[in-house]
């Protein structure tokens, strides 16, 4: 099976087998299947956010459960979501019926399953902040059990999914916690200037897809895997001394003395927005984004990135993580 467009950074891979189950039953049964033959497994979402080798062996499994509902008790709502349903679908639908807390969310690519892996986040607002729990199923049993939001152990672009539960469960579903009740987070950039004063979750969500479209470009049109870099957390005190060199440079006070630096401001100030190496290169509106051109693969995209992490460091004595998951 071939997965070069089954990722959106289209770097080559080909997959020994491919699932896509749309129910929890037939999710069940391939998991079965490759209990018994003893296939390792490999989840993959919408692939906005990983770096396919050039070859998977076993199974590759994609769950596209893509049912979810809504129940409510006065403005209190819940949202019960499959795993295979679009974030980005399922945001607009939730801001036109009116409902508050993942309309800042809006264009992040990908499925709902993928989004508690990274604790996606944007404008203000992440995943961990409206999410109650989320159901899986493990690879080794088929068994299913919810995590409550606690238990997910989420921080900055980081959960449990990624560490102790990193290839041990298949996320099916999650349930969401928003609200009739107005609650807008526009603190972030210029988002408030782009809303009226009284917002409704569609027009900010509307807002954010239009900040996102200025500078991000589509990953239909040219091939990009979003924000490539984490946003790096560093010591306040570190904070303090770039700031005497640097008094514009852009910094995010946060919890436990540390701050968040932004990563693209980072790489731009380092003359490497629009700077291209063969197949890749740094998106010449946004520099946190890196994008291929085609005909390249995943060595030459992260010998790339790491031109770009070590000339960041080199400047400024910050290190710059990758992002997307490489599998």
């Amino acid at each position: 099976m071939d997965l070069t467009t089954a990722n959106t950074l289209r770097l080559p891979c080909q997959a020994a087998r491919y699932i896509a189950p749309t129910t929890l039953s037939s999710l069940q049964a391939a998991l079965y299947s490759a209990r018994i033959h003893q296939w390792p497994i490999t989840l993959l979402g919408g692939g906005s956010n990983v770096l396919l080798p050039p070859t998977l062996h076993g199974m590759a499994l994609r769950p596209a459960l893509r049912h979810w509902w809504l129940e409510r008790s006065g403005d209190d709502v819940t949202a019960y979501v499959g795993a295979g349903v679009s974030w980005h679908a399922l945001v607009m639908a939730l801001a036109t019926h009116g409902l508050w807390g993942v309309e800042n969310l809006a264009l992040i690519p990908g499925d709902c399953g993928a989004a508690p892996v990274q604790n996606i986040g944007a404008y203000g607002v992440e995943l961990s902040d409206v999410l109650k729990a989320v159901q899986v199923a493990e690879l080794a049993t088929g068994e299913m059990y919810w995590l409550n939001a606690d238990a997910c152990q989420f921080g900055y672009r980081d959960s449990i999914f990624k560490r102790a539960l990193a290839g041990k469960v298949v996320i099916t579903q999650l349930a969401l916690r928003l609200s009739a009740t107005p609650r807008p987070v526009l603190g972030y950039g210029d988002l408030a200037a782009r809303v009226s004063e009284s917002p409704t979750p569609l027009s900010v969500a509307q807002a954010v897809c239009a900040i996102r479209q200025e500078k991000l470009p589509d990953p239909a049109v040219l091939a990009n895997a979003g924000s490539f870099f984490k946003n790096p957390l560093v010591s306040n005190d570190y904070t303090h001394r770039l700031l005497k060199e640097y008094p514009d440079m852009p910094h995010f006070p946060q919890p436990n003395s540390q701050t968040k630096l932004a990563a693209g401001w980072l790489i731009d100030q380092c003359g490497l927005k629009g700077h291209r190496q063969g197949a890749f290169g740094v998106h010449d509106r946004q520099a946190l984004v890196l994008v291929h051109f085609g005909g390249g693969d995943r060595p030459g995209l992260l010998r790339f990135a790491d031109t770009i992490a070590q000339t960041v460091f080199d400047r400024f004595g910050v290190l710059l993580e990758p992002e997307p998951r490489v599998i």
